[in-house]
């Protein structure tokens, strides 16, 4: 009675789990722009100025420079990835107006220092906004020495930011004609600081200081350091989904998920009776692990993505009937269902494991070297094996032995054997 109780209790809460917690998992879903409508454009990226190289780091900048342009744009978590050496792939989901957001990411990231010296808006004005109050550009992005801003620390261990300007004289001539002024920094027309101008600096070193948190000091950094080297963007690649059209991909994807699922677990429970009742219980908390993943990492559901889902699935159905067949296997040849039960268990389990180790291996080599859809394929292949490990392998074999030993699957016909295909021993 308490292996008995243990299953039902088990069974019910893992039910009561899932039932209630599965529509709002479902509504929190990342959904890519093949499923939800969108565009995905492939840049090559090239330097503004001749003889000036791209480094890895100024090609990362570039790509985060795109991330929060589309992110202020109120565009729906924008994937912005580097690819190789000079390009950069970005992909942004429910898109209302597609033109506009083109424009915006094309145009480079530009840096400028401004001053308020012959500006017209005063700063007591309550609609002056930061680039009317600042509005002469004294220096660029192109001013700074490549990679020259470094954080480094006072001697109360606030951070700072030392930068490097390729003009020495520019820089004294500016910093002799603003001393007490503020000389603020710009990234497009978002002020990012204002720091004070305390004296000429005739050696083209600075410091930035001011109570800067870490972050912020490294914002900085590596704004500076992208201003130094800005990228021009060339479209070389684009692909838009329509809403329309993606809402119909989604729609045709469920249903056949649905209509292919329920096919499955008819065919389990058909032919191996109880056992694969309880094998079609693993594949339902399965698929409920992988769901509650998805949502958990906030991870973006494609049709590549459902395809390594389906094949997921796939990979633990076969589990459970590779499973289930060594069983009936042993029970033909005379052993009780007892024994049948642990000795399919044991050895499926090996087969399982050699089979599923060698897809990992697969899937982390495409991951490693794959590229975009690649990625995320092999990537949600690999959490389907070791979900699949845990429940159509260890929680079903729980559930199963449970079972048996409380006596309640102890004939051979409760496996889909009949007595006639039993060998005597």
């Amino acid at each position: 009675m308490k292996r008995i109780a243990t299953f039902i209790i088990v069974v019910l809460v893992a039910t009561g789990i899932m039932a209630w917690s599965t529509p709002g998992l479902l509504d929190n879903i990342r959904l890519g722009l093949d499923l939800k409508g969108g565009f995905e454009i492939l840049y090559e990226a090239a330097p503004l100025e001749p003889g000036q190289k791209i480094t890895k780091e100024s090609l990362t900048r570039t790509a985060e420079s795109l991330e929060k342009r589309a992110n202020a744009l109120g565009t729906s978590e924008p994937e912005v990835t580097p690819e190789g050496t000079n390009r950069i792939r970005l992909k942004i989901a429910g898109v209302t107006n597609e033109a506009e957001v083109r424009k915006k990411m094309k145009e480079p990231a530009v840096l400028t220092f401004r001053s308020a010296s012959g500006c017209k808006a005063p700063a007591e004005n309550a609609k002056a906004t930061a680039k009317d109050i600042y509005c002469k550009v004294e220096l660029i992005g192109s001013d700074f020495v490549e990679n020259g801003a470094a954080i480094a620390y006072d001697s109360l261990n606030r951070p700072m930011i030392d930068i490097k300007l390729k003009d020495k004289k520019k820089f004294a001539e500016v910093t002799k004609r603003l001393i007490g002024q503020n000389l603020a920094i710009f990234l497009d027309d978002t002020m990012l600081s204002d720091p004070n101008v305390g004296q000429e600096l005739t050696d083209g070193k600075a410091q930035i200081t001011g109570h800067y948190s870490a972050d912020e000091a490294k914002q900085i950094r590596d704004t500076i350091n992208l201003g130094a080297l800005p990228l021009k963007l060339t479209e070389k690649y684009s692909q838009s989904v329509g809403a329309t059209l993606g809402k119909q991909s989604l729609k045709q994807t469920l249903e056949a998920g649905i209509i292919g699922s329920a096919v499955i677990l008819i065919f389990m429970i058909g032919m191996y009776r109880l056992p694969g009742v309880i094998a079609s219980f693993g594949l339902i908390a399965h698929t409920w692990l992988l769901i509650l993943v998805f949502v958990w990492a906030n991870f973006t559901l494609t049709l590549p993505g459902i395809a390594a889902f389906i094949l997921g699935i796939g990979m633990a159905v076969d589990a459970n009937i590779i499973t289930n067949e060594r069983i009936r296997e042993e029970i033909r040849n005379g052993r009780s269902v007892m024994s049948s039960v642990k000795l399919g268990n044991k050895a499926s389990f090996r087969t399982i494991l050699d089979s599923n180790i060698t897809t990992i291996i697969v899937s982390s080599v495409m991951f490693a070297f794959g590229t975009g859809a690649v990625k995320g394929f092999a990537l949600i292949l690999i959490i389907e094996i070791v979900l699949s490990i845990l429940t159509n392998v260890y929680f079903t074999h729980y559930l199963l032995s449970l079972l048996v030993k409380a006596g309640l699957l102890k004939k051979p016909k409760q496996f889909g054997v009949k007595e006639s295909e039993i060998n005597a021993l």
